[in-house]
């Protein structure tokens, strides 16, 4: 059998932990399914006497990552630490310097500097692979850069944050506003130590853009993902979206269009009978479209320690077996520059409202919508109290841009009360 391939894992946290207890009991089945032997030379970490249920003596602990990094006995450096800079884009790019491959789960990492980090493997003859940081145990990764390789990609589609869809399936099930569901999921465990990264879409946002890359051949541009959460979503809208046959996810899209690729992460009602519609819980799920295969449907645990942990180990059995890919799915020179495109395909918008309880409101409602070239589809008001009604809006097929100066008309009309909510309805 060949020599041993040595790790270097920087971070022990859940998934940290995980790729040390997946070696440490798989050791012979790794071995036979990779061809050789699969060991940790170093480890590092914040705190060295943390109890974390594995045993650590066997291996050497640095206190630094770039230490790790950048060791005699390392070939691949594992990077579990997480964040854009700092630590882990220093140790990755030392890494890299250094002759070594790198495994990642660092979504924020490559999501701001992928294009150079890529460049840079590839000038060191090294690659990097990242199965760990988009949809946890899913291999949508893999899915793109090999099963899909002779497809053109036509969209990209999918539920990745889990965090988010515990929210909101929890809301539409229990009943519970916004709040209240927030609150549970910290009380859980379920939030970023950052609420923000879940609920304004931001790490769901960093990991489609990281799919438009392979996807549509283009240099990762996390920048011109169009990012809105879902703190403004209330239970009036899960319930409304029930009453018509839908559910509301937070749900990201990547396409290539005439005016170029548009990149969005943002609440959308889909089809209750759909795959995405009825996806629960913290589950993720990735759709993919293709000219040959059509379309596509991956769907698993997108967090937690054994997903992510496996797709890590995925990625280094890969390089064990001498799988060799280009980071992003080819040559990173050949990746092109995106065009972002905003709101670039049509759609049907939900819009709810509250208007003053007096004659000629929606009158006026109707007429802003007109002069946005937006056209009604159905319009219901949803009782009401003695100064205000509660007036639910579907729209035909129209663009974002004509949703959002049709939101600025309403604030001249003198008859809506507080800011609307406009969510796309989504074709899946």
């Amino acid at each position: 059998m060949s020599e041993p391939l040595r790790l270097g894992i920087a971070g022990l946290g859940t998934v940290g932990t995980g790729v040390v207890r997946i070696i440490q009991n798989h050791a012979g089945m790794l071995a036979a399914r990779s061809g050789r032997p699969i060991t940790i030379s170093a480890v590092c970490a914040r705190d060295r006497m943390r109890n974390r249920g594995v045993d650590l003596s066997g291996y050497a602990w640095e206190d630094d990552a770039t230490a790790v990094a950048t060791r005699d006995d390392v070939d691949i450096f594992v990077e579990l630490i997480g964040g854009d800079n700092g630590p882990a884009k220093a140790a990755t790019e030392a890494a890299l310097a250094a002759g070594k491959d790198v495994v990642t789960a660092n979504k924020a990492l490559l999501a701001h500097h992928g294009p150079a980090l890529a460049e840079a493997a590839e000038a060191a003859g090294r690659v990097i692979r990242f199965e760990a940081a988009v949809a946890g145990g899913i291999p949508v990764v893999k899915a793109l850069t090999e099963g899909l390789a002779a497809n053109t990609l036509t969209r990209v589609m999918g539920v990745m944050n889990g965090t988010c869809n515990y929210i909101l399936t929890r809301m539409e099930s229990a009943g519970l506003p916004y709040e209240t569901v927030f609150e549970e999921a910290r009380q859980l465990g379920y939030l970023e130590a950052d609420p923000r990264l879940d609920v304004d879409g931001i790490d769901a946002g960093h990991k489609l853009s990281l799919l438009a890359a392979i996807a549509f051949g283009t240099r990762v541009c996390f920048d011109a993902v169009e990012l809105e959460g879902i703190r403004r979503i209330a239970i009036e809208d899960i319930r409304h979206a029930a009453d018509m046959g839908y559910r509301i996810k937070l749900l990201g899209v990547a396409q290539m269009t005439g005016r170029g690729l548009e990149q969005r992460m943002s609440p959308c009602l889909v089809p209750a009978d759909s795959p995405l519609g009825q996806l629960q819980g913290g589950t993720n799920m990735v759709v993919l479209e293709g000219d040959s295969v059509g379309q596509v449907v991956l769907r698993g645990p997108g967090a937690g320690e054994g997903p992510t942990a496996s797709a890590v180990m995925a990625d280094v059995m890969d390089i064990a077996r001498g799988i060799r890919l280009p980071t992003f799915g080819q040559p990173a020179a050949s990746l092109a520059e995106p065009f972002p495109a905003r709101g670039a395909v049509p759609a049907p918008y939900y819009l709810r409202m509250t208007l003053v309880d007096k004659p000629g409101a929606l009158a006026k409602v109707a007429a802003t919508l007109g002069d946005a070239g937006v056209s009604i589809n159905r319009m219901r008001q949803y009782g009401h109290d003695a100064s205000s009604a509660p007036v639910l809006v579907v729209t035909h097929k129209t663009t974002r841009d004509a949703i959002d100066h049709a939101l600025k008309g309403f604030a001249a009309t003198g008859v809506v009360i507080g800011e609307p909510v406009a969510i796309r309805i989504e074709a899946v």
